[in-house]
């Protein structure tokens, strides 16, 4: 396959990960394989800051960053320029991430595990305006669309997602309040209704439950 003749010239890129050395490998392959203007940004706010000031077709951003994270970073920027396309990468395997990123407006989503070649073409796919998600989460996702759901976090809103998933992280209220521009009390009372929803009592229990289902990867102090 000529990778690069299948790709669309001239297209720039934004590569958003919070660790140098994954930022480095894609851009290289890009670089190599492709004809995309690439560049760089370690956080969701930097992704954002450089939105405001320049225009990506894509944006190849990492769900899980310190700060206020890639779903946030994708609503703001969204926001901001509708049009600009993103592709979700994560390390994250769970259901849930793909689904998340989707209804937050993502264009596709791919594991950080994938063969170079299935990145370029996930960045091919959403650069002509269409969804990307590799066939087994494509998979995945249709049978659990048509089947009855007994995972209690996928009842959870958007933003209680967003904040149950900072929380199981072992982020504070106040934290969590400062990097997504919430009040405090507004967070204090999201934690209240994410709790009782998933009849967890504190945040221990409820990273548990995140962790027990593949979502949460730390967890925070007793």
């Amino acid at each position: 396959m000529n990778i690069m003749a299948e790709s669309a010239e001239n297209s720039r890129v934004l590569l958003v990960d919070d660790h140098s050395v994954v930022r480095a490998g894609f851009r290289m392959l890009l670089d190599e394989q492709t004809d995309f203007e690439v560049a760089e940004a370690e956080s969701g706010e930097e992704a954002c800051e450089w939105i405001r000031n320049n225009d990506a077709d894509v944006v190849v951003m990492d769900i899980a960053m310190p700060g206020m994270g890639g779903l946030e970073a994708m609503r703001r920027i969204l926001v901001h320029k509708p049009e600009t396309h993103i592709l979700v990468l994560s390390m994250f395997e769970d259901d849930v991430f793909p689904m998340r990123a989707l209804s937050a407006g993502a264009s596709g989503f791919i594991s950080k595990r994938v063969a170079p070649d299935v990145l370029i073409e996930a960045i091919n796919t959403v650069l002509r305006g269409e969804k990307y998600l590799t066939p087994e989460t494509a998979t995945r996702l249709a049978s659990k669309r048509f089947s009855k759901s007994d995972d209690p976090i996928s009842e959870l809103s958007e933003r209680e997602f967003e904040i149950g998933f900072r929380l199981s992280e072992g982020e504070s209220v106040s934290e969590i309040a400062d990097v997504l521009s919430l009040s405090v009390k507004t967070v204090s009372n999201h934690r209240l209704n994410i709790l009782r929803k998933l009849g967890a009592k504190n945040a221990v229990e409820l990273a548990h439950l995140f962790m027990s289902h593949g979502i949460a990867n730390k967890k925070p102090a007793d």
